[in-house]
């Protein structure tokens, strides 16, 4: 039995019927640019979140630029990110006019603390940016006393943990801001890019309302200079229906994750995912750390069974990044976990069959047999 990493043909078989009826919905009014299906998916995300504010946008990606250029910080000011994690949110960072500063991370959430963001804090620290990774929560209140006693604007990345909760709130609501992604494969997944921004500051919130649509409120006025980052009517159509089935999926992760627990709780060569005490994981990615990573995951292809690596190389040792002087040696904990993590199949969908499948291939890969 062939399993794939991802797999999103069962999901919409489910859903078709009322894809279709929002999609004929905005097809009947012809309105596709933001309009009432985008002002009705900020309503709804900002309740399902906790969030005051709810801002959509055209990616992911613009989901962590806007809340950044909106702080209005002089060019070359600091914030703080992970240096394992996806690119964008360095890339945001960068094309916002400021200083990406990586930090190491948690060798067990794989997220920041207070513990790793404190060292590099300086009076040009204007945000600090935690990174959910997966689909945990960092811990926040440490990270969020550590800001405030700083000045520091917290814009929590949100793009792999929409309903994830932690002691201190859900994913998004606990910082000055929250960002989503919608890329397909995210836990809510649209038809294309999009993005969303949650904030507490109606100030900033309007200040991005007002950038994403080329900088005014007004048609042909503009109070600044923004761009176009709206959001497609379609995509918040789509996106509308996949959240009222959102915490069935993710409780169906949740579920898979258990099985793997079960069926690999004995396999010395790896380390389970870790959940923190009070949170609860979304688990967009099931991530294990392996001996021999690199093997196993050859070892899983030849199967038919998919995995994947995030991330390969931490963002401080990226070409790009170079101008910044950091060097092999500088993150350890980073660097470590880019050499070991391995992530397996998680979907929804995936059932016990396959989860079993995939464990058993692991099992037998390290030599243990099978249950």
């Amino acid at each position: 039995m062939s399993v794939t990493f991802f797999d999103l043909v069962d999901q919409y078989v489910s859903i078709a019927d009322e894809v279709h009826e929002a999609i004929g919905r905005v097809l009947s009014t012809q309105t596709f640019i933001m309009g009432p299906e985008v002002a009705a998916l900020e309503e709804e995300l900002g309740q399902y979140v906790g969030a005051d504010h709810a801002v959509a946008v055209a990616s992911g990606t613009d989901a962590l630029l806007l809340p950044l250029k909106a702080l209005e910080a002089d060019p070359g000011a600091e914030v703080i990110i992970p240096a394992f994690t996806f690119f964008a949110t360095a890339g945001a960072v960068w094309n916002a006019g400021l200083r990406p500063v990586f930090c190491d991370v948690d060798p067990r959430t794989y997220n920041v603390t207070a513990e790793t963001i404190a060292p590099h804090v300086t009076e040009r620290t204007v945000a600090i940016v935690p990174v959910h990774l997966y689909g945990q929560m960092a811990e926040m209140s440490g990270i969020m006393e550590l800001a405030r006693a700083h000045g520091a604007f917290v814009l929590e990345d949100c793009a792999q943990s929409i309903g994830a909760d932690s002691p201190e709130g859900r994913a998004g609501s606990v910082g000055d801001a929250g960002s989503f992604s919608f890329f397909p494969t995210k836990n809510l997944g649209g038809f294309g890019d999009g993005g969303l921004t949650t904030f507490s500051d109606s100030l900033v919130a309007d200040r991005v309302r007002k950038m994403r649509v080329h900088g005014g409120k007004k048609m042909y006025h503009h109070e600044m200079v923004g761009t176009n980052s709206r959001l497609d009517a379609l995509q918040a159509a789509v996106l509308r229906v996949k959240l009222h089935h959102l915490d069935e999926w993710i409780q169906a992760r949740r579920g898979n994750a258990d099985r793997y627990a079960d069926l690999l709780a004995d396999v010395g060569e790896i380390s389970l995912p870790f959940v923190a005490d009070g949170h609860t994981h979304a688990y967009n990615q099931f991530t294990i750390r392996a001996e021999r990573r690199d093997e196993l995951r050859a070892f899983l292809t030849e199967r038919g069974i998919g995995s994947g690596v995030y991330y390969p190389l931490g963002l401080h040792l990226q070409d790009c990044f170079s101008s910044l002087g950091y060097r092999p040696g500088d993150l350890p904990v980073t660097e470590s976990l880019t050499s070991d993590v391995l992530s397996l199949p998680i979907f929804p969908e995936l059932g016990e069959e396959r989860v079993s499948r995939v464990a058993e291939a692991v099992r037998e890969f390290y030599g243990y047999s099978s249950e």
